[in-house]
């Protein structure tokens, strides 16, 4: 049996005769990459837009939420349970997906459902109730640190989000997106100045901690008292001198490693396991 072997000029004769053939067979089929879709016009005045199954299925969950309008397809409302449309209490379309994509842009992951509802309105800090354990967040803007916050927040039973007015991102698609949920799950409270909202925390009987990754003292070594307040800084700014100076306590994770400091949301998520852990004993 010989092996036979395609010289330079065969090779390009083959090609030729198969782009022939493509051509009178209409063409090859082509791989034509999607264009992005940027998003569209923003949300009516006084609406946010939400989306993804979590998100959207724990706004519905939440009596507090007040839900306008839907859009979902046919797969997405499978997943929801939404088998009838005339019972909800807001308009409902179904639609394809790429009618999703014109809204949020055809980068958002809105697994084909998005609603427009009213935002939650935040609470005073005097609604605090009796919890042991909240988060305060020195002028963290990024809204997908602020979304995992909210989500390791829920998931070690904190009882409030602080932010600032200013400063801290509004409620949004991104934000609801990375909190996977969690924004219905958790009292967030809007303040006008950090300093005093932290001095309220220590006649309320709070233990305020800054993270530093500079701080005196370890972490798990820090606590003390039974309502502890975890308080967090922005990305590479850290937490603001007035901050620094009103907290109770200035205190790092220990990190032996060769890096020494740990994404917002990461730190967030490791501090309240150890203080979840201080408080249970």
């Amino acid at each position: 049996m010989s092996n036979k072997t395609g010289t330079p000029k065969d090779t390009h004769y083959a090609k030729l005769r198969r782009a022939h053939r493509d051509e009178k067979s209409g063409g090859a089929p082509a791989f034509r990459p999607r264009q992005p879709m940027p998003p569209g016009e923003n949300a009516a005045d006084g609406l946010v837009r939400l989306y993804g199954l979590h998100t959207v299925r724990a706004a519905l969950d939440n009596p507090r939420r007040k839900i306008r309008k839907m859009l979902v397809t046919r797969n997405a409302a499978e997943r929801l349970g939404l088998a009838d449309f005339a019972v909800l209490p807001f308009k409902a379309e179904l639609v394809e997906p790429r009618d999703i994509d014109k809204i949020t842009g055809s980068d958002a992951v809105h697994q084909g459902v998005l609603i427009e509802a009213e935002p939650l309105k935040p609470k005073r800090l005097d609604a605090l109730g009796d919890t042991k354990l909240v988060l305060v967040l020195d002028q963290i803007t990024d809204p997908h640190n602020v979304g995992a916050i909210l989500r390791s927040a829920v998931a070690f039973d904190a009882g409030a989000l602080i932010t600032t007015a200013r400063h801290s991102p509004q409620e949004s698609g991104v934000l609801a997106k990375s909190a996977s949920g969690a924004l219905e799950h958790i009292d967030q409270i809007e303040v006008k100045n950090l300093a005093d909202a932290l001095a309220q925390l220590h006649e309320a009987g709070f233990q305020t901690i800054g993270l530093d990754s500079d701080g005196p003292a370890e972490l798990e070594t820090s606590f003390a008292g039974d309502k502890l307040a975890l308080v967090l800084g922005a990305e590479g700014k850290g937490l603001r001198h007035k901050t620094r100076e009103t907290v109770t306590t200035l205190a790092r994770l220990d990190m032996p490693g060769a890096i020494r400091s740990l994404n917002v949301s990461n730190a967030a998520a490791v501090s309240l396991y150890a203080a979840r852990k201080f408080l249970r004993q």
